[in-house]
């Protein structure tokens, strides 16, 4: 892997996926891109071996990122890095043409050795994610996922999100929510990304409003 293609709008991630490429093959070339559009421009200007996609971007879905790659250079792989591991997010990447899918919440040293065996062809896939896929296929394969009709914005928060949000809202940081939940910095500030695009809010106390409507923490 020479030259290697990083999407991801939080310039703390960027900067972590940065040095986990780094880490999994040194002396690659790494671009790094923080929207949709920027990323697939550069699908279209630029040779890569490479590509590390984050779903939620604020101009839409990494989605779009990964079926850029596929039709302008068809060899280069694309490998998703998200927190997301639901078959809505799961399924239409790769669907789209994803090599593999990586969850953010993983220590980087597994992340890095993850990477490393795509040189011997063998697709990077989190645990989770693998036992997700193969039972998947066990109880009858492909639903018939649209890629198109892929929104990472539904309004409905999980079990995760709730959990962080009612944290946000009751005044917590990010590095002690992350020590609370047993996540690393940056897997909470993705999560915080996600809640905020969803709920359509812009700071912390729109967080904790919208928190206290949920009846997650009182007004």
């Amino acid at each position: 892997m020479k030259t290697i293609l990083i999407v991801e709008d939080l310039p703390e991630t960027r900067c972590w996926l940065e040095a986990t490429a780094h880490g999994a093959f040194p002396d690659a070339e790494v671009t790094t891109a923080g929207r949709c559009d920027e990323g697939i421009r550069l699908a279209a200007q630029r040779k890569f071996d490479l590509a590390l996609v984050d779903l939620g971007l604020p101009d839409g879905s990494g989605v779009s990122v990964i079926q850029a790659l596929r039709s302008h250079q068809p060899n280069a792989l694309s490998v998703v890095v998200t927190i997301h591991d639901d078959d809505e997010h799961l399924f239409p990447a790769l669907q789209a043409g994803a090599f593999g899918y990586l969850l953010k919440e993983q220590p980087r040293n597994i992340l890095v050795a993850q990477l490393r065996r795509i040189t011997e062809g063998e697709p990077p896939l989190s645990s989770p994610i693998a036992r997700r896929v193969l039972s998947y296929f066990a109880a009858g394969g492909p639903r018939g996922y649209d890629v198109e009709r892929f929104d990472p914005g539904e309004v409905a928060l999980n079990a995760r999100e709730t959990e962080i949000l009612q944290r946000v809202a009751k005044g917590y940081t990010l590095p002690e929510i992350a020590g609370q939940l047993g996540l690393s910095r940056h897997t909470v500030a993705d999560y915080v990304k996600q809640i905020y695009r969803k709920l359509n809010v812009s700071s912390r106390a729109e967080a904790a409003l919208e928190a206290a409507r949920r009846g997650l923490v009182r007004p």
